[in-house]
């Protein structure tokens, strides 16, 4: 551990949570990808079908739903920390217009190459890299409201988009694409040869972002951790309090839960909620937990593990492009030695090999994800590595 860069005072144990919290999601994240490389023989649907999914398939699946809506709202709490620490907002409305603009193209080209292995693509996933980008472009226009203003519109995004479900576009029609954005996750045909899936629709998540940057002066420079902690304990639980009673009442923007044959379908059903578009019961159980997360990491800024999460925190887009990559090499290389033996995909039968081998790649990946931070820490000089 003494090997571990410690943060600069002038980052405090705010900011070093911040970047703790964002690397536990990816971590889940990791163990998400894991599971869609190694485990796509036995695909899971969204919400899931508890009475075929096993209880450590949708405990895996159920942690990484956490990871999207905590990076978004900590990508917006971090462009309000970048307009702090530079003294106008003009600066990070530029730097989040670059940005977002940045992870477009990388999701079109790198990332998605990552997945399909098609050049030139056939097929492009407009997933959570995409949407973090527009999500950027359009808080480089919201940050320049009042905060006040901001907030009251990304609450109403947030709960009041699940009202548009019912609303939908046949193809051909001139609102079927920017819908398809928006709200209602389908299919673009661009041209002869390429589709366009829009798995991240885009409107409830600009609310998250919103959201996010409107919570930055909780972890300004001259706000008190004690205070802070308080609002960020009061907040979650509040978030999830209502995802419990909204839930029991088993109506607004999701399937209704059922009583299934065992008391663990139906905690299942209980907690199977929709990600794509994210409900508002979604959103309020991951920012409720979120919150709570932030907080405890906060309050434990001296263990070692919170150090080595800040690592992976602190290089996000380094280590999303890193992983990917290696996956993608590990599965053409167990397909190359063992074949395809799950069909037309080669996939492990026993669950706990997705824990070991995200646990495996967590620790080779370390050394790689620290040398670049260290790097991004060091050459301040050099602008493109702020975008990773």
């Amino acid at each position: 551990m003494s090997s571990l860069p410690n943060p600069p005072a002038s980052l405090g144990t705010r900011l070093l949570s911040i970047d703790a919290l964002r690397g536990l999601v990816m971590l889940f994240m990791l163990l998400d990808h894991v599971r869609e490389t190694f485990f796509l023989h036995r695909q899971v649907s969204d919400p899931m079908d508890v009475a075929t999914t096993e209880p450590g398939l949708f405990v895996s699946r159920t942690l990484a739903h956490l990871c999207a809506p905590v990076f978004v709202l900590l990508t917006g709490l971090s462009a309000y920390l970048f307009a702090q620490k530079h003294g106008h907002r003009a600066e990070a409305s530029a730097f989040l217009f670059k940005r977002g603009l940045f992870l477009v193209v990388l999701e079109l080209t790198l990332v998605n190459f990552a997945w399909t292995g098609q050049l030139p693509p056939t097929l492009i996933y407009l997933q959570v890299i995409w949407v973090i980008g527009l999500s950027m472009l359009v808080l480089s226009a919201l940050l320049w409201l009042p905060r006040a203003l901001l907030l009251g519109l990304s609450l109403l995004l947030i709960c009041g988009h699940n009202l548009l479900d019912g609303l939908h576009f046949a193809p051909g029609e001139a609102l079927h694409v920017p819908w398809a954005i928006l709200h209602d996750r389908g299919w673009i045909e661009w041209g002869e040869g390429l589709r366009l899936r829009t798995s991240y629709p885009l409107l409830p998540w600009i609310g998250v972002i919103g959201l996010g940057y409107a919570l930055g002066p909780w972890f300004a420079r001259e706000a008190e951790a004690a205070q802070r902690q308080r609002r960020l304990l009061r907040w979650g639980l509040a978030a999830l309090a209502g995802f419990i009673v909204l839930r029991l009442l088993n109506g607004y923007g999701e399937r209704p839960w059922v009583s299934g044959e065992t008391w663990g379908q139906t905690l299942m059903s209980f907690f199977n909620i929709t990600k794509y578009p994210p409900s508002l019961l979604f959103i309020a159980l991951t920012l409720g937990a979120g919150l709570l997360l932030l907080r405890a990491l906060e309050r434990r800024q001296d263990s070692g593990l919170i150090r080595v999460l800040g690592v992976f925190g602190a290089a996000p887009m380094f280590f999303y492009l890193l992983h990917l990559y290696v996956l993608k090499g590990l599965y053409l290389l167990a397909v190359a030695l063992l074949g395809r033996n799950q069909g037309a995909y080669f996939g492990f039968d026993w669950l706990g090999w997705l824990w070991l081998i995200t646990l495996l790649l967590a620790l080779v990946l370390y050394p790689p994800v620290r040398g670049f931070a260290r790097l991004k820490a060091r050459r301040r000089d050099l602008a493109w590595l702020k975008y990773f």
